[in-house]
């Protein structure tokens, strides 16, 4: 089991993760293995026998000679045998007199051709030999030494004479042919990788709250078709999101009207004595509870999804969020950077933060509001030196309607994480320095 989870491993190392460079893979490997089973065949039929033939014309032409050289063994005779090779077999040859070849033969093997040229001349020759292929620096010939009964017989041999021109044309080929598919294939599905790629960034944007408009389908059909069904997607959402709107501006107007009435009637009612004025107050705080309640309501059911985000210094919108809370009573500190620019929905992101402060005001004597750039990331903090919430709940205080610990409308905490989720973001409750609570906000650069 650890041989196949080591390969899969290796394999997800390797692979490429996009999509373009999947899809070139998927190209190229078949692409280069195909031609690398081509040059296999071609060489292992066509030029392996070439080879073979070129290497054995050359060794019975060395053997011819060296038969002549024992047949004629004068020293006149040995100068016209050693000089019709070189001129009816193109090998430079000379005899050293008395020389000895050394136990073991030099023989630098360079390639298959090279093996089958050894091979011939151990075949033909059956005598000691050696061989150089780069003697003296001589790129153009292969030195051959043959050990004779009067010395040591040096031939010169033509390297063209055991090579195919040929073959580096056909490895030329290959490698061309290979890079021209490659750049054709790289060129089309990049093409196709922009448009999903455009695709993937138009409907990040949109989940995020910006309305960057219909994209323009393109690309092949399959990619075009999501695109168009995005556009269509896109307009429903926008259409409901407009009739919602409408909707619970109708039903906000109907709900405080009668509201309304009854702050009016209240506000003539007749104070005789400090029992009514203490009735009359009552219900004067009833009805700013129930019209925060609706407010509050309202705000968490419409969202801020017709606000388009802008570039924004949330430093400067968190200074004002702190002079706010300053003048509603709370102790409140802030560390931020002079500027610290994002794109962010403006009224959105207010009101986000300002109901975590306004969730700490409640519940603690002082609180510190602090944002941090990480670079890819910028980070909101709400310290407050409050009870805290336990760890078990923090995670149940970010449901609907669910008041937990603090009391409330249950919404405060929801509306806020529905606000920078829409922003790419996140909330987190951890435990604060202070002792109490922090809400750590993060915010994509």
């Amino acid at each position: 089991m650890r041989g196949p989870l080591w390969v899969n491993r290796l394999l997800r190392r390797l692979v490429p993760r996009s999509l373009l460079g999947r899809s070139l893979l998927m190209i190229l490997l078949p692409l280069v293995l195909l031609q690398l089973v081509a040059l296999r065949i071609f060489y292992g039929g066509h030029l392996d026998v070439l080879s073979r033939r070129m290497a054995d014309a050359i060794a019975g032409e060395i053997g011819y000679t060296i038969e002549l050289l024992d047949r004629f063994p004068g020293p006149d005779d040995r100068n016209w045998v050693l000089s019709g090779a070189a001129s009816q077999f193109d090998l430079a040859m000379r005899l050293e007199p008395g020389a000895t070849l050394p136990k073991q033969g030099r023989v630098n093997v360079l390639g298959p051709f090279d093996d089958d040229l050894a091979t011939a001349i151990e075949e033909r020759i059956h005598r000691p030999y050696a061989m150089d292929w780069d003697w003296a620096g001589d790129p153009r010939s292969v030195l051959i030494r043959v050990q004779m009964p009067q010395g040591v017989l040096d031939i010169e041999a033509p390297r063209k004479r055991l090579y195919i021109s040929t073959v580096y044309f056909f490895i030329f080929w290959l490698l061309g042919t290979s890079a021209v598919v490659f750049a054709i294939a790289a060129a089309f599905m990049r093409n196709q990788v922009r448009a999903i790629r455009r695709l993937a960034a138009a409907a990040e944007a949109f989940g995020m709250g910006r309305d960057v408009g219909a994209i323009r389908p393109e690309g092949a059909s399959e990619v075009r078709q999501a695109a168009a069904a995005f556009n269509r997607m896109r307009e429903r959402v926008m259409r409901f999101l407009a009739q919602r709107t409408e909707m619970l501006a109708g039903v906000s107007h109907d709900l405080r009207t009668p509201l309304t009435r009854l702050r009016l009637a209240l506000a003539v009612l007749p104070r005789h004595d400090e029992e009514d004025v203490a009735e009359i107050e009552a219900m004067e705080t009833d009805i700013d509870e129930m019209e925060r309640m609706i407010g509050g309501y309202l705000s968490f059911a419409r969202g801020e999804g017709a606000e388009q985000a802008q570039a924004t210094d949330l430093s400067a919108l968190l200074n004002d969020i702190a002079v706010r809370a300053r003048r509603a009573g709370a102790s409140i500190d802030l560390d931020a950077p002079p500027e610290l620019m994002l794109k962010l929905r403006v009224d959105a992101m207010r009101r986000a933060i300002t109901n975590l402060v306004d969730n700490a005001r409640r519940h603690a004597r002082s609180i510190a509001l602090s944002a941090q750039d990480a670079g890819g990331a910028v980070y909101v903090t709400v310290d407050d030196n409050g009870p805290g919430i336990p760890p078990e709940q923090r995670e149940a205080v970010f449901r609907p309607f669910e008041r937990g610990p603090s009391g409330g409308t249950g919404l405060g905490l929801t509306i806020a994480r529905d606000i920078v989720r829409a922003h790419g973001g996140e909330i987190l409750l951890e435990e604060s320095p202070l002792g109490g609570l922090r809400a750590r906000v993060r915010l994509p650069v």
